[in-house]
């Protein structure tokens, strides 16, 4: 056996990056790193369980199993470097290059398989792929037999961002289903403790392998995500998008919402904005946080996360900060963290989430509605909720929370308005209620309705302190209105429209009433004689003489 050496590869691709690095193999174990060494990979030969080569996409790769259970994987060898592989190992690690072949029949019906923090998911004896649980972010039991897993989706910082500077487009897959039909045994301890025939504190119980997979996943993926306690953890939070209530537990670098259904892993990287603002109601106060990448949820995305709390509950709230933690703490965030709080339960959460996410709080602004509120109430299409007009946007929630930036406003314009008061055109609507459609430059539209018609005097004046240009769709209709009018009717003012045309016809017009018949009064209009009533009349004496019909002028003002 020969002298341990080291030697390194050029062009190999880490995990799922983008761009590629430089591999060394050392006899005290090995290291990845880019060219610009921003990112650095190192791991100890004493992890090392067990290395296998293999065909993938990017030529071959070299796949190093650890005692953890999780793998590190490194692609972009050549088939030439196989035997420098397998003696460099064989020397340095005392181990064997084991050779692994892929199924590539392309089916989808097999056999998964846990090993560690990976699912293998087998074709025969061939592994067609391997899921890495560390990358799951949710999974779901639907429809009793068929189960979700979600991918959490790519960093906005690390990795993606170096490969958008380059270029480099990113394709990842977001979520997977598997159809897992039938049922199977599974044995667990006894909860009440006591022995059964054969004295064994166990009971078999019979659950779906749907199930059974579905709460795999789930173990095997929170051991591989979460190592050590979090910072502090809230029970039982109301979130009113999507809605549901969830367990959140805050650690350093990202949070968990754990509810009865799903399960999320958020990076604090990904929160975005954040708004402490209060309901209308006066008793709860609502903490809205901004993600990007989004919240997936099946085929829905959720581009923010409402979350509401009681104003008047109070608790005392230990965080757990040791001492790696709170030397952490006090570096990285300045010391804006207290081991202890005893304040209401909105502040603490609303303070611990602008502390590790490290970004600012928005709250209510400068802006009063006619009731000296910070909102006003109105709906989205079928949704109701409030619209928050703020210093620099306007946020409409709970549903759907929806964010409009003062800047990306081309005008506003209003609708179903009275036209009373500084018109002074006169009311052509009766209406309590009317619109404020937001025209962006982009082209997109969001129209809110049912806004109290009391509350225009105080939007109108906000929009024009915010140099937003504003139009009053109601007077645009009412003067096509009275130009319509105007010209039907021949007339140059307003006042014309005042006048009731058939009314004044009807003042000046003589009409027959048909069933005043009196043939001895006189009548101021000339009577009409048929010549050829009874077809012949050759004489005066065989002439019929004709009624009389009077003809009355009747005024509207006395019938």
């Amino acid at each position: 056996m020969g002298e341990p050496k080291s030697k390194q590869f050029e062009n190999i691709y880490y995990g799922l990056s983008n761009y590629p690095g430089i591999l060394k193999l050392a006899p005290s174990g090995l290291g990845w790193k880019t060219a610009d060494s921003e990112n650095i990979v190192t791991i100890s030969a004493e992890e090392f369980k067990r290395i296998q080569w293999m065909r993938v996409a990017r030529d071959y790769q070299l796949k190093v199993a650890l005692k953890n259970g999780s793998a590190a994987r490194f692609d972009g060898f050549a088939k030439d470097n196989f035997e420098t592989l397998r003696e460099i190992i064989r020397t340095n690690y005392k181990l064997t290059l084991e050779t692994k072949e892929l199924s590539v029949k392309g089916w989808n019906w097999g056999k998964t398989d846990f090993q560690g923090s990976q699912l293998l998911f087998n074709i025969g004896n061939k592994t067609a792929f391997e899921i890495p649980l560390s990358q799951v972010a949710n999974t779901n039991l639907q429809n009793k037999v068929e189960v979700s897993l979600e991918f959490s989706q790519p960093e906005q910082l690390g990795e993606d961002a170096k490969s958008k500077s380059r270029k480099a487009p990113v394709h990842e897959l977001v979520e997977m289903r598997f159809y897992i039909p039938g049922s199977t045994t599974v044995t667990k301890e006894g909860e009440s403790g006591e022995k059964n025939e054969e004295g064994a504190e166990e009971e078999e119980e019979e659950m779906s392998a749907a199930s059974l997979f579905y709460e795999t996943v789930k173990e095997k993926a929170d051991l591989t995500q979460v190592s050590g306690e979090g910072i502090v953890l809230f029970q039982d939070v109301l979130l009113l998008t999507p809605r549901g209530r969830y367990d959140i537990e805050i650690f350093p670098t990202f949070f968990r919402l754990r509810g009865k259904t799903y399960d999320y892993k958020i990076q604090q990287t990904s929160v975005g904005n954040l708004f402490l603002l209060p309901k209308l109601d006066d008793l709860h106060e609502m903490f809205v946080i901004g993600l990007d990448p989004p919240l997936r949820q099946g085929q829905t995305l959720y581009h923010f996360l409402v979350l509401q709390f009681k104003k008047e509950e109070e608790k005392e709230i230990q965080l757990n900060l040791d001492e790696f933690v709170s030397e952490t703490v006090q570096k990285e965030y300045g010391g804006k963290l207290e081991p202890q709080y005893e304040a209401p339960v909105y502040e603490v959460f609303s303070n611990v989430f602008h502390v590790l996410a490290k970004k600012k709080i928005i709250r209510p602004s400068s802006f009063s509605s006619q009731h000296d509120e910070v909102a006003v109430k109105c709906s989205l299409k079928a949704n109701e909720g409030y619209l928050y007009p703020l210093e620099k946007c306007f946020l409409f929630i709970p549903k759907p929370p929806t964010l409009i930036k003062n800047g990306d406003i081309d005008k506003v314009v209003f609708s179903r308005v009275s036209m009373t008061g500084n018109s002074g055109k006169g009311a052509l609507t009766t209406s309590r209620t009317f619109d404020v459609k937001f025209c962006m430059k982009s082209s997109l539209e969001y129209q809110f309705s049912s806004i109290n018609r009391e509350e225009f005097d105080h939007l109108d004046a906000y929009f024009h302190s915010k140099n937003i240009r504003t139009e009053n769709d109601t007077e645009e209709k009412g003067q096509q209105v009275l130009d319509v009018y105007s010209e039907y009717f021949g007339g140059d003012s307003d006042d014309d429209l005042k006048r009731d045309p058939k009314r004044d016809d009807d003042e000046d017009s003589e009409t027959v009433d048909e069933d005043f018949v009196d043939e001895d009064s006189d009548s101021d209009v000339a009577e009409e004689y048929d010549e050829n009533y009874a077809g012949i009349g050759s004489s005066e004496e065989d002439e019929v003489p004709k009624k009389k019909v009077k003809v009355s002028k009747s005024k509207s003002s006395k019938s």
